[in-house]
C-alpha cells in the first residue's frame, strides 16, 4: 500500500504564502479540470486563507481555469447569521465573485442561525448535502492550540465519531456555537493544504507534523497528499535538510 505524500513548503513570509499557495491552487484546479473532470473544493475560513482567495482572484480572469466547473464547499462556519461578516462563506464568497461568477448551484456554504435549528441540526443538514462527495482539495488553517476547521483539542468537538459534520457548542474561541466537518471526513479528500504562517503557531506545528495526535492539526491527511504550506516563522521549530548537489 502506497503512503500518502506529506510535503513541508517555507514560505518568505505570510504575504509570499498567500502568494504562492494562490498560484499552486490555480495551476491544481486547471490540472484536474485537464480530463472534464469537477473539482470538489473545500474551502477554509480565516485571514491566511481570505488573503490566498484574493491572489487567487487576481490570477483566475487571465487563466485557463473554468470557473463553472468548480464545486464549492466548507470545512467549517461559524453558526451566525447569514450577512454577520464573522461568518466565513460570506466574505469569501464575495471575494471570488468580484473576479468571477459564482453559481449558487455549485456552491455549498454551511447554514446560518437566522432560523430557529441549531447547530448540531444544521451539521446534519449539510452532512445529507454533502453526502458521499469526495473532495479533491480540502484547505484548512491551523490555530494556535493546532486546531483545524472548528475541531478543537481537548474538547468534545475531538472526540472520535462516524458523523461527517457535527455541530460544536462552547468552543473556546469566540463564537461559542459553530459547525465543523470531522476529522474523519477531512481525510477522505484527496489532497488536504494545511495554510499556517505566524510565530505563534510554530510549536504546534512541528508537534503536528511529528504526529502528534493530541492535537486535531496532527490527525488530518489527504489520502494521496497532505501538504505544509507554512512562512519562516511558523516553521521555526522544524529541522531544515540541505541537499548538495
Amino acid at each position: 500500500m502506497t503512503m500518502p505524500m506529506v510535503q513541508v513548503v517555507r514560505h518568505e513570509d505570510a504575504d509570499d504564502l498567500a502568494v504562492r499557495a494562490a498560484n499552486r491552487l490555480l495551476t491544481t484546479l486547471v490540472a484536474l479540470q485537464a480530463d472534464g473532470h469537477t473539482p470538489q473544493v473545500c474551502l477554509a475560513g480565516g485571514r491566511i486563507a481570505m488573503a490566498t482567495y484574493a491572489e487567487f482572484s487576481k490570477l483566475v480572469p487571465s487563466s485557463d481555469l473554468d470557473t463553472s466547473r468548480l464545486e464549492l464547499w466548507w470545512s467549517d462556519e461559524r453558526f451566525l447569521p447569514t450577512e454577520d461578516p464573522e461568518r466565513n462563506a460570506g466574505p469569501a464568497l464575495a471575494l471570488l465573485a468580484s473576479a468571477f461568477p459564482i453559481d449558487p448551484a455549485h456552491t455549498h456554504p454551511m447554514p446560518s442561525a437566522d432560523g430557529t435549528v441549531d447547530a448540531a441540526a444544521s451539521a446534519a443538514t449539510y452532512a445529507k448535502e454533502l453526502g458521499d462527495t469526495v473532495f479533491d482539495l480540502c484547505l484548512l488553517g491551523m490555530g494556535p492550540d493546532g486546531h483545524v476547521a472548528s475541531i478543537f483539542p481537548n474538547h468534545p468537538s475531538s472526540e472520535t465519531t462516524n458523523q461527517p459534520v457535527i455541530g460544536v457548542s462552547d468552543a473556546p474561541k469566540p463564537p461559542p456555537e459553530r459547525i465543523s466537518l470531522t476529522i474523519a471526513r477531512i481525510n477522505t479528500s484527496a489532497q488536504v493544504w494545511l495554510l499556517v504562517p505566524g510565530a505563534d503557531k510554530a510549536g504546534s506545528v512541528a508537534r503536528a507534523i511529528g504526529g502528534d495526535t493530541e492535537l486535531p492539526a496532527g490527525r488530518v491527511t489527504g489520502r494521496d497528499r497532505t501538504l505544509w504550506l507554512l512562512d519562516e516563522e511558523s516553521a521555526a521549530e522544524l529541522p531544515y535538510f540541505e541537499c548538495s548537489l
